[in-house]
C-alpha cells in the first residue's frame, strides 16, 4: 500500500510527463517555421502544411498500431504505469522485437498513467515522422506524403523504439551478456532523431534533386530559403520544446536529475550555435544566419542521448563537435553524394543522430543511470572512465539503424514510387511554378502571387 506522499509523487511525475508532452507537440511549429522559412515562398503553404498534417496522420498511425507494437510490453511504476497493457508479439525474453496490446487505446489496462505515456510517446514519434518533409520538401506529392504520415507512425517508428524504449532486444541483449547495459539513448538521438534522418536519406535518394539545384557540370546551386527570420524563430521555438523533449524524459520531477539535462541540453545548443558560426565564417568568410542555424540544431540532437550521463563540459564538446559535422556534412551530402536536402535534415539530424549514441558510449561519466537496461549497481560509463562495453552497445545501435531501418525506409519510398501512378514526386510543371495552387489550392502570400519566386 503506497503512502500519501508517495502517491502524491507518483501524480506530480505523470503531471511533469504530460508537461513535457505538450512541449514537444509544440516543437512542431518550430519545425514547420524552420522549414518552411529554408525553402521558396511560391511553395510555402504545401511546406507549413507537411509539417501541420503530419501530426495528425503520424497520430492515428501510431494510437491503433504503432503503440501497441513499441510499447505494448512497457510499464515504469514513475508515472503509476505498474504494469504493461500487454505482451511480445514476436520473439521472447531478450529476444523481444515487437509487443501487442493496447490496440487504438482500448481494454482493461489503459489508465490515465498509460494515456500520459502514450501522450508523450506520441510526440516523440511525430518528429521522426516530420524530419523527412525537410529533406523532401518543394517536390513531394501531397498524396504521397500522406501515405507516409500512416506508415511512419504505425510501422517505420514503431520497430526500432521497440527495440530499444520498448524493452527489445537491443535494450537486453548487451547486457544479459555482461557487456554493461545495452542500448542507452536518455531521450532519442537515435530512437527518434537518426531514425528520421535515415528516413530523410532514403527520401531524398528517391525523389532527386530539385529542378536547378545541380548545374550541367554537376555542381550544386545555392537555391535560398525566402524566410531566414523565420526559420531562426522556428529554431528558438525548438529549444524551447527541447526542454520537455530532454528533461521530461526523466519521466519523473522527483528526480532532480532533469535540472542536469535541461542544463547540458542548452549548453550543446549554444555551443553548437557559436561553434557553427565561427566554423563557416573561417570556412566562406560569412557567419551564414542557415548554418548557425543548423549548428544549434545539432547541438541539440546530438546531447539528447547523453543529456543525463556527461558533465556539463563534455555537453559543451558535443555540441561544438555536432555543429561542426552538421557543416562538413552538408558539403559532403550536396557535393559529393549529389543529394538534395532543402533544410539540412540529413546532416543535422541523422548524422548528429547518430553522433548523439555514440556519444554516450564516449562521454558518459557514471554519475547516473545505475540499473538501466539491467546494468550494473554504477552508472552509465563511457570510454572516459576505461569502458569500451558501453560504446560497443550504442554502436551495435548504429548498425542497425544504418543495416536495417535505414533499408525499411528506402524500400518504402522506392515500392511508393514504383507502385504510385507518376511516382511519388510532383508534376515538373507544378514544381518549377510552385506547389501552393496546384496541390494546395491556395497561395501561402497572395498578394505576391505574380511574382512568386
Amino acid at each position: 500500500m503506497q503512502s500519501e506522499v508517495q502517491v502524491l509523487g507518483t501524480q506530480v511525475n505523470l503531471l511533469w510527463v504530460v508537461i513535457g508532452a505538450a512541449l514537444v507537440v509544440f516543437m512542431q511549429a518550430g519545425f514547420a517555421l524552420v522549414e518552411t522559412g529554408f525553402t521558396r515562398a511560391k511553395h510555402a503553404a504545401h511546406v507549413v502544411s507537411t509539417n501541420f498534417a503530419i501530426f495528425g496522420l503520424g497520430f492515428i498511425g501510431f494510437i491503433a498500431i504503432g503503440f501497441p507494437l513499441a510499447f505494448g510490453g512497457f510499464s515504469t511504476a514513475l508515472i503509476g504505469m505498474d504494469k504493461p497493457v500487454g505482451g511480445a508479439l514476436l520473439g521472447s525474453g531478450d529476444w523481444t522485437f515487437l509487443y501487442k496490446g493496447g490496440w487504438f487505446l482500448s481494454g482493461g489496462n489503459i489508465t490515465p498513467a498509460v494515456m500520459g505515456f502514450f501522450l508523450y510517446m506520441v510526440a516523440f514519434m511525430d518528429t521522426v515522422a516530420t524530419i523527412p518533409t525537410g529533406s523532401m520538401a518543394e517536390r513531394w506529392k501531397w498524396s504521397s506524403f500522406t501515405v507516409w504520415g500512416i506508415f511512419c507512425g504505425a510501422i517505420y517508428y514503431p520497430l526500432f523504439a521497440a527495440w530499444t524504449w520498448g524493452g527489445g532486444f537491443l535494450a537486453r541483449t548487451w547486457s544479459s551478456m555482461s557487456l554493461g547495459a545495452g542500448y542507452v539513448d536518455f531521450a532519442g538521438s537515435g530512437v527518434v532523431h537518426a531514425v528520421g534522418g535515415v528516413a530523410a536519406l532514403a527520401g531524398a535518394i528517391v525523389l532527386g534533386p530539385r529542378i536547378g539545384k545541380f548545374g550541367a557540370d554537376g555542381k550544386p546551386r545555392a537555391i535560398p530559403g525566402h524566410h531566414i527570420p523565420m526559420a531562426m524563430l522556428g529554431t528558438f521555438i525548438l529549444l524551447f520544446g527541447w526542454f520537455g523533449f530532454n528533461a521530461a524524459s526523466t519521466f519523473a520531477a522527483t528526480d532532480v536529475q532533469f535540472a542536469t539535462v535541461a542544463a547540458n541540453t542548452a549548453i550543446a545548443g549554444a555551443f553548437g550555435s557559436i561553434a557553427a558560426m565561427l566554423y563557416i565564417t573561417k570556412r566562406t568568410g560569412k557567419p551564414d544566419p542557415g548554418m548557425m542555424v543548423n549548428g544549434m540544431l545539432a547541438g541539440l540532437v546530438a546531447i539528447t542521448a547523453p543529456c543525463a550521463f556527461v558533465a556539463p563540459w563534455a555537453a559543451a564538446v558535443i555540441g561544438v563537435i555536432a555543429a561542426v559535422l552538421a557543416i562538413e556534412a552538408v558539403f559532403f551530402i550536396e557535393r559529393k553524394l549529389k543529394l538534395d536536402d532543402p533544410v539540412g535534415a540529413i546532416a543535422v539530424h541523422g548524422v548528429n543522430g547518430i553522433f548523439g549514441v555514440l556519444a554516450v558510449g564516449i562521454f558518459a561519466n557514471g554519475s547516473y543511470g545505475a540499473g538501466w537496461n539491467g546494468s550494473p549497481s554504477k552508472g552509465i560509463e563511457g570510454i572516459i572512465k576505461g569502458d569500451w562495453g558501453q560504446l560497443g552497445a550504442q554502436a551495435l545501435g548504429v548498425l542497425v539503424i544504418l543495416g536495417v531501418i535505414f533499408p525499411v525506409a528506402y524500400g518504402f519510398f522506392k515500392i511508393q514510387n514504383k507502385l504510385t501512378k507518376g511516382g511519388i514526386r510532383s508534376a515538373e510543371e507544378d514544381e518549377i511554378s510552385g506547389l501552393d495552387i496546384p496541390e494546395m489550392g491556395v497561395l501561402a502570400y497572395p498578394e505576391f502571387g505574380s511574382t512568386r519566386i
